[in-house]
């Protein structure tokens, strides 16, 4: 995992602001607290814009990774199944023949039906 420097910068800031926030509280200096006490709060939320940005990219780099895998099983996964159907045609030709037909006989009576039309309406001429 590589650590953005937003995450390195952020965290020095964090404690730089701890330290000068307890000389101020030691000195009794308020300005040096709340000079502090800001520096702590930037370096704390440029680490966590660091930590957000570190897992965005932790994030993209798997999905980039499960597509790329998803299209190399892919391609396995349409060779298997086009072997396996060639075995079975090979096993069963005339098993294979008559499913063919059947189903190439169930589309032509799909698509050679009529289109369904709404009844016709009378119309009353006076």
């Amino acid at each position: 995992m590589s650590m953005d420097t937003d995450r390195i910068l952020g965290s020095a800031k964090e404690v730089t602001g701890k330290v000068e926030s307890s000389v101020g509280n030691l000195a009794a200096d308020r300005t040096a607290q709340a000079e502090g006490r800001a520096r702590e709060a930037a370096g704390t939320a440029q680490k966590l814009y660091g930590q957000a940005k570190d897992a965005a990219r932790e994030v993209s780099d798997s999905a980039a990774d499960f597509a790329k895998q998803a299209y190399e099983n892919g391609g396995e996964t349409f060779r298997d199944g086009s072997e396996s159907l060639a075995k079975k045609v090979k096993e069963n030709p005339l098993g294979s023949i008559l499913i063919a037909g059947a189903v190439g006989f169930a589309l032509a009576l799909f698509l050679a039906r009529p289109p369904r039309r709404p009844p016709p309406r009378w119309r009353y001429y006076s």
